[in-house]
């Protein structure tokens, strides 16, 4: 059924979401691969609110881009997408999307809930379609596994939304860090005690127990999508809520976790932890209703990184802080305890210390002893931008899944950890098992509603 670029009717999505239903799972495999196209990249933006509006504004700008599809649950957010998009085809469910477009488009962008990234992303890949996905890659442990082992088995170009990994900023960290600039890495504290964002986070549950009818320009059953089906409620889920629920989102590190994690991961070429264990926010743990829908308000998690060249030792400890949990003073006063940035990573060496700061240029400190040294000279480079010329045929991205990929697992065990909060979970990578606490492996991996299952996982 081709949509007819208007906004599809109420009825038209029922019996689109009826069909889908009868055929069964979402994922059909494809031997298709992804090609290099000729000129222009023919591309499909998933997710048009928000940051998807963001998004969109970015992949516009490329001269070699053109933007041919639209797709949003929300109809208003499609309406203005639209506007700024004249002709380009438009959709409310994404499913529909990638069927009818089919050859017609070169690559998507996933900018929607956390709980549907994998959905939709696998979707696009093993259709042959290069893939930007917005942080976290995915809502669960082995979602991530699956798509960052389809991505490098498709051959296709990927990039995760860690904007500011190809900043100037976190690329000196990046090549401070390979070059052992403060000597042997001992300890890495990471944090995001960004202000007002407690208020982002300030649900505290339970859900509550009846809703009311979705707006007209809100297709609420494809917001859904993958998670169990809850009752709309104005301002609890739509637009911007839904990172405090487990059922959508995956809380306040998962959410701001990818980008202070980043250039650390990559200078020190991390690989899967040993361990992880977190503490959380004292009366959401003391809540069950709390526990059984939320995330918590603040976190402070543990995980033991196994050493290499980088390290001093054949272990690495690195701890993030949210919420009201800070960095130790100890480790703020190496800069400064009042002006400590607010998100940044604090990596302790050898021969000093490398605070990078989100979005703004590292310092080597004591500052006294650095004082001379030179920042290197880096071209300059827009994340979007870089996807699309890779697709075209430039050089590698800079967050590619298959790098980015183990990196996101890393982070959302910290999820796992924080709805098991005080035991320290034993991590075997390979098997993706917690050989000393079975119990929370459940944690790993959603079941997803009917009719929206995935093949594969």
């Amino acid at each position: 059924m081709k949509n007819k670029n208007h906004l599809v009717s109420r009825r038209h999505f029922l019996v689109t979401a009826a069909t889908a239903a009868i055929m069964g799972p979402l994922i059909l495999r494809s031997s298709a691969k992804a090609s290099t196209p000729v000129g222009k990249l023919n591309h499909a933006c998933i997710g048009v609110g928000g940051m998807g509006w963001g998004d969109l504004q970015n992949f516009k700008k490329h001269p070699n881009l053109q933007i041919v599809a639209l797709c949003d649950v929300d109809e208003n957010n499609l309406k203005r997408a639209s506007e700024a998009v004249p002709g380009a085809r438009t959709y409310t469910d994404w499913r529909e999307l990638l069927k009818v477009e089919g050859d017609r488009i070169d690559s998507v962008n996933v900018t929607v809930p956390d709980h549907n990234h994998f959905a939709i992303a696998v979707q696009a890949i093993r259709g042959g379609k290069h893939v930007y996905c917005q942080k976290p890659l995915c809502h669960d442990v082995a979602e991530v596994r699956i798509l960052t082992n389809e991505a490098v088995r498709a051959g296709v170009i990927t990039q995760l939304g860690t904007q500011v990994a190809s900043s100037f900023g976190d690329r000196i960290g990046v090549q401070w860090l390979r070059e052992g600039v403060i000597g042997k890495i001992k300890h890495a504290y990471l944090c995001s005690n960004r202000p007002g964002a407690v208020a982002r986070y300030r649900l505290e549950g339970p859900r509550p127990a009846q809703g009311q009818e979705p707006p007209s320009n809100l297709h609420w059953e494809n917001w859904i999508g993958t998670a169990p089906m809850r009752p709309y409620v104005p301002e609890i889920y739509h637009p911007t809520t839904w990172r405090t629920w487990q059922d959508f989102g995956t809380g306040w590190s998962g959410d701001i976790g990818c980008h202070i994690f980043d250039a650390v991961w990559k200078g020190l070429d991390m690989k899967p932890p040993h361990s992880v264990i977190a503490e959380v926010q004292k009366s959401w743990q003391d809540s069950p209703e709390r526990r059984a829908d939320t995330w918590p308000q603040g976190n402070h998690i543990t995980w033991m990184f196994p050493g290499n060249k980088y390290t001093e030792s054949d272990v690495l400890p690195v701890e993030w802080f949210d919420g009201e949990f800070y960095p130790p003073e100890e480790v703020r006063a190496l800069f400064s305890i009042e002006n400590y940035p607010a998100e940044s990573s604090m990596l302790i060496g050898t021969e000093g210390a490398l605070l990078i700061p989100h979005g703004k240029m590292p310092k080597l400190l004591p500052e006294s002893k650095f004082k001379d040294y030179e920042f290197p000279e880096l071209n300059e480079r827009n994340h979007y931008h870089h996807f699309v010329d890779a697709c075209l045929g430039g050089e590698k991205t800079e967050s590619h899944f298959a790098q980015s990929g183990p990196m996101t697992e890393a982070i959302l065990l910290g999820t796992v950890a924080i709805r098991v909060p005080g035991k320290l979970l034993k991590w075997d990578s390979a098997r993706m098992k917690f050989p000393n606490y079975p119990q929370a492996e459940k944690y790993l991996r959603r079941k997803y509603r009917k009719g929206w299952r995935v093949t594969g996982i």
